[in-house]
């Protein structure tokens, strides 16, 4: 039974395709999530995956459904949000997360705006949600080198990188380049949001980064465990979200989505910690006690 189940994978190249793409972003997206929910800055990513859509969508006016085109608009647009926001959030009293919203907004409707001047529905549907299994060599490419490079860079960075996230203060105060680490872990997000781009696209992208690292803090505690739950429950979410688009006949995207959702559900009634369920229990036998 389990065999005829995992039988696409063998039968099939674009399933196997699908596959390592995305065992490989949820290695790669995993400890950005965590990172994220660390900060208390979670909608932040879900800002910088709207805000890949406006540069998308001018690399899509320039060269078509080109790889290179549609990663490289992405990227910058994604910055140029990131450091629009970073700026009114210096000099103004409003908070980033408030800078972020407002910048994404008008990233996404200035994307949508731009794909209809001169594409189809069908064109913005791909940006919107993309496609995991229409994946090819160049973007699996892309893909192993982001997740790479993000795991290098984490690991180079990581002492710096959680002080910065838990108190910036004292990485300031013992000399630490507290805005250089800053930047460089929004520059991995933004890297990590673009490679999973064609895959999932803009709005799905940042699911498999958050909805892992989310339900993955309902179970453990400290980062290092935590980033490897997260990761396994990414590529676990993956592999059922594949099978259930396959058998089903359902869009890829939002089936490993809501694979990661309903981990997520799980963790949050039945997590070892905090999870709703689990603190009744506890209660219960406490006051039996």
């Amino acid at each position: 039974m389990a065999m005829e189940l995992l039988q696409p994978f063998v039968e099939f190249s674009f399933m196997r395709r699908a596959l390592v793409a995305t065992l490989a972003l949820a290695l790669g997206s995993a400890p950005i999530g965590c990172l994220l929910v660390l900060r208390r800055m979670s909608l932040v990513g879900d800002a910088m995956a709207h805000a890949v859509m406006p540069g998308a969508a001018a690399g899509f006016l320039l060269a078509g459904m080109s790889l290179p085109a549609l990663s490289a608009g992405g990227f910058a647009a994604a910055l140029l949000v990131a450091l629009a926001a970073g700026l009114v959030t210096r000099n103004t009293p409003q908070r980033e997360d408030a800078s972020f919203a407002a910048f994404y907004l008008i990233a996404l409707a200035l994307g949508v705006l731009l794909v209809s001047l001169r594409g189809s529905q069908v064109d913005l549907m791909h940006l919107l949600f993309g496609s995991v299994l229409a994946v090819d060599d160049a973007a699996l490419l892309q893909i192993a080198g982001v997740t790479s490079l993000t795991l290098w860079t984490l690991a180079l960075l990581y002492r710096p990188l959680v002080l910065e996230s838990c108190d910036p203060g004292f990485l300031r105060n013992v000399g630490g380049r507290g805005g250089l680490v800053h930047a460089a872990f929004l520059v991995l997000l933004v890297a990590n949001l673009v490679s999973a781009f064609q895959a999932l696209g803009t709005l799905m992208a940042v699911g498999l980064m958050m909805l892992p690292a989310a339900a993955a803090r309902f179970w453990v505690a400290g980062l290092g465990p935590m980033a490897a739950l997260s990761a396994a429950i990414g590529a676990a979410s993956g592999v059922a979200g594949l099978l259930l688009s396959f058998h089903a006949e359902l869009p890829s995207g939002p089936c490993i989505v809501l694979s990661c959702g309903a981990v997520y559900l799980a963790s949050v009634l039945f997590g070892h910690r905090d999870g709703i369920v689990t603190r009744r229990l506890r209660a219960n036998a406490h006051q039996a006690g």
